[in-house]
């Protein structure tokens, strides 16, 4: 038997001793027996006598109207106490505190007994009034009730009130809208003890009650002294109804927090601590992220490994002399697995892992993010050593302008931040790990040695690293064994570790659509289609003529590829439209990454572009609106060969325009006078016309070859590269009459 179960069995043991009592008496309140444990027949008399009897009506009445007043009035005092010692000098807060313990130690008797014998013996009060039997209960029940908001007070940021005040708040305004909200679980806590508390009470409410008024508690005591077996019974009744309402609140207020976590929060109190930094801490788990999960940044792990080793060996980089950074910066593109490796160094590491994004620590008042980060590095530094990880941190990590007006929140934000990593107190044993995908927006102050001493680049993967990550994510499915990674991971290229995992998943949905069991081949490279152009639009019915045309486009661009030396080869060639609005495509893959490209080469690839327009013009005679993503690419293309790339005889390496924005898509903006725009505009144009005319002529010496791949295509819809190549290496073929352009 474990420890839980034991503690399960002892827990049940004691609750049914508690409660079989009451139990006994809820099943002999349905008997007409006035014995408990004599077996009777069942009636429900008591509970018609305890609603029809003058005298126990009253009785229940004045006592639920003596527990709201005495509980609302202790609630407001008790609640005003705790709050002025909360905000008092330590002078004052101690004697407040330990007078308000006095009813917890002693007696009922002692306390407000005591007070009112004080009232009524000495100060000659009137017991008919009511007035020292409210102040007696109040007296006893105030001090529950101060005792149950300090808690909630003592987790609140003392600068709250102050920070209010600053934004414009009245003081009244200030406890209302800000203070009191984060005291609701414990003011009604004080309350329902309070309740509870006169309820209960007899020694005060016997001694001050009026003679002609009774509460349950002194009507229970007369009744079981004398023989009015009526009353007996009735109050098992009374006894019964009481234990179920409490039971209904209590599983009520169990329902509403478990709503509320659902919800995002855990009511009113929560939502309100503004000064917590509310970080997760990881847990160390069999079933965690490890660095063998995460593949293709090699060099990333490397350096993150470095991390991790020192924080459980620090005693070896002491001995030499060497430190390990405070901050390490992951910078790459979305998807590339920056939060993942962060996972992963927590699941290798034996120390505590605090998370938490940077958008978490922005709050409505001013001050409140840097109080967040005050008690994230306090945790960090109780738990050292530890890592803390702060992700999206160019959230509050921007750089400052320096303007007058830009002392916000997210800039106090900032400096707190900087504070902790490099201020006068040293976090020893405390790294931390920051994600963003805008590196260029972070202020100096924060990249800084010292602070965040190394920067690791987690950037798109090359080709060996996305076979690597296929294969990962390959293994939480089933796929056939003939597949060929290599091949897949070439027809990826450019493609995130987050989009090669859902290429593995569209595959695994479509293998599911046509009802197998199996991945293979064809499932992944659709996958890929699939992300790249979208689904196929099924329900898209091309006309006759649309369809050569959107044939003649395709080959055009493929032919012209094949044409060209340094041109990638075709890998598949379709005419099926596509959800993202495109009515074919021609797929190339390299047989490897490059990471350089000459000039030549990126003329060829203009030249690809314009392939598709250049074989409507010939063949047709007519363009269409079908190259529009062509001419957008060209333009492009070319834009960057002259303002970026310096391959221009007029510019020579000068650059023209500025990258902003590297890992988020790269937003170009000229810095160049409008004379010096103009020129380039005009060599753009030239240099795309150059490249029309170029593809214009291929396809014209290759006008036989392009008819005959149309014409098959136009048949198959879709055409592999080793069909492509086979066809386009043997004789042409004579073609019929019909298809537009057709050699006579």
């Amino acid at each position: 038997m474990n420890k839980k179960t034991i503690q399960s069995v002892f827990l049940g043991m004691v609750l049914l001793l508690m409660y079989l009592p009451i139990l006994l008496l809820a099943v002999y309140s349905f008997m007409d027996s006035a014995i408990i444990g004599r077996s009777g027949s069942f009636t429900v008399k008591n509970y018609v006598y305890l609603f029809h009897s003058e005298d126990l009506r009253s009785m229940i009445f004045g006592t639920l109207i003596l527990a709201v007043i005495v509980a609302v009035i202790s609630t407001i005092l008790g609640t005003l106490g705790a709050i002025g010692a909360f905000y008092s000098s330590k002078k004052l807060k101690r004697p407040i505190h330990l007078m308000n313990q006095i009813p917890v130690v002693n007696a009922d008797v002692v306390t407000g007994f005591s007070i009112c014998v004080l009232l009524i013996v000495f100060f000659k009060m009137d017991k008919a009034s009511y007035i020292p039997l409210v102040i007696g209960l109040v007296s006893l029940c105030s001090p529950f009730v101060y005792l149950s908001v300090i808690p909630r007070l003592k987790q609140m940021d003392p600068q709250l009130y102050e920070a209010a005040l600053d934004l414009g708040c009245s003081p009244f305004g200030a406890l209302r809208k800000v203070v009191l909200p984060q005291l609701t679980s414990g003011i009604v806590s004080g309350f329902m003890m309070s309740i509870t508390l006169t309820l209960d009470d007899y020694f005060i409410t016997t001694y001050t009650k009026p003679s002609m008024f009774d509460t349950i508690s002194t009507y229970v005591v007369n009744a079981t002294k004398g023989a009015q077996t009526d009353v007996k019974t009735a109050l098992w009744a009374l006894s019964t109804i009481i234990f179920l309402i409490v039971i209904f609140v209590v599983i009520g207020q169990l329902l509403s927090r478990s709503l509320m976590k659902k919800m995002g929060g855990a009511g009113m109190g929560n939502a309100m601590s503004f000064g917590k930094s509310n970080a997760k801490v990881y847990v160390p788990s069999t079933q965690g992220i490890h660095f063998s999960d995460v593949a293709g940044e090699d060099e990333a792990k490397e350096s993150l490994s470095e991390i991790v080793d020192y924080l459980h060996n620090p005693k070896k980089y002491s001995d030499v002399g060497a430190s390990m950074p405070k901050g390490v910066l992951l910078v790459g593109p979305p998807g590339t697995g920056k939060t993942m490796l962060a996972k992963a160094v927590a699941g290798e590491a034996n120390v505590p892992f605090f998370s938490m994004s940077g958008s978490e620590f922005v709050e409505m008042f001013v001050g409140m993010g840097a109080s967040k980060v005050r008690d994230l590095f306090s945790q960090a530094k109780e738990k050292a050593p530890c890592i803390v990880f702060i992700d999206e941190i160019d959230a509050i990590g921007k750089k400052r302008d320096g303007q007058f007006s830009s002392n916000d929140e997210r800039e106090q934000t900032l400096n707190q931040l900087l504070t902790e990593m490099d201020g006068f107190q040293e976090n020893i044993g405390v790294i931390i790990l920051a994600a963003t995908n805008r590196p260029e927006t972070l202020d100096p102050a924060l990249t800084r040695p010292g602070r965040f001493d190394r920067r690791v680049p987690v950037e798109l993967p090359d080709l060996a690293g996305r076979e690597a990550i296929l294969k990962v994510h390959a293994k939480k499915i089933k796929t056939a064994d003939d597949v060929n990674f290599h091949t897949i991971a070439r027809m990826a290229s450019g493609a995130s570790g987050a989009e090669l995992a859902n290429i593995i998943n569209e595959a695994a949905l479509r293998a599911v659509r046509n009802n197998r069991t199996v991945v293979n081949e064809s499932d992944l490279e659709e996958s890929i289609e699939t992300v790249i152009a979208g689904y196929q639009k099924k329900n898209a019915v091309l006309s006759d003529s649309e369809k050569k045309v959107v044939a003649y486009h395709e080959i055009g661009h493929a032919l012209v590829a094949a044409m060209q030396s340094h041109s990638a080869p075709v890998q598949k060639i379709t005419i099926i439209p596509r959800t993202s609005g495109a009515l074919g495509y021609t797929m190339q893959v390299d047989q490897g990454d490059k990471y350089l490209l000459t000039k030549q080469e990126l003329e060829n690839k203009i030249a690809t572009f314009t392939g598709g327009r250049a074989a409507e013009e010939l063949v047709f005679g007519e363009i269409t609106t079908g190259a529009s993503n062509d001419i957008e690419q060209a333009t492009k293309l070319a834009r960057a060969m002259i303002t970026r790339y310096g391959m221009s005889e007029d510019f020579d390496m000068v650059a023209l325009e500025t990258v902003t924005n590297q890992y988020l898509g790269g937003d170009a903006s000229l810095a160049c006078s409008a004379e010096t725009q103009t020129n380039i505009d005009r060599q753009v144009v030239a240099l795309v016309k150059k490249q029309h005319e170029k593809a214009a002529q291929l396809l014209l010496q290759n006008r036989s070859k392009l008819d005959q791949l149309a014409q098959y295509l136009y048949e198959k819809e879709t055409i592999t590269g080793d069909e492509f190549m086979a066809m386009l290496n043997e004789p042409a073929a004579q073609l019929p009459q019909d298809v537009p352009g057709a050699q006579e």
